[in-house]
């Protein structure tokens, strides 16, 4: 049960990781304010680096990981896609971002419960990605 709850939050947090470094990368292009844009920058790449660091995980248990489900990157994307449309500001940027941290942050807890079995390593990842979701939001308050 123990490698079996391990493997699934290791997969959901691959996942996460996944889809919050194509969010970032769907709004950089837009972003005006250097700060903003050094926030999501230096958020990107510790995704990255959580990135690598689940991929050897895995491998150790002979897992591909988990790429985030289609729908939800549609929905991300055409949602992003219609708000920046509308309004390029860096308000929309920190709007959208923010929204999304707080769905994977939700995703992630709720993930945490359901595999409580994971071992320890596991969940200290999945709660480092809930960390990193949390900062970015407090970060790019100042832009709401």
């Amino acid at each position: 049960m123990i490698e079996q709850d391990t493997v699934r939050l290791l997969r959901e947090c691959d996942a996460g990781v996944k889809m919050g470094v194509s969010s970032i990368d769907e709004v950089l292009g837009y972003v005006s304010d250097k700060r903003l844009k050094t926030y999501l920058n230096d958020c990107k790449t510790e995704h990255k680096n959580l990135e690598k660091e689940i991929k050897e995980l895995l491998h150790r248990y002979h897992d591909e990981g988990k790429e985030p489900s289609p729908m939800a990157k549609s929905m991300s994307w055409l949602k992003t896609n219609v708000k920046l449309t509308v309004d390029e500001s860096d308000n929309t940027i920190a709007e959208l971002m923010t929204d999304g941290c707080n769905m994977g942050v939700k995703s992630l807890n709720r993930y945490l419960n359901q595999y409580e079995a994971a071992d320890e390593k596991s969940k200290n990842i999945a709660k480092k990605l809930t960390r990193l979701e949390d900062n970015l939001v407090k970060d790019i308050r100042q832009f709401l």
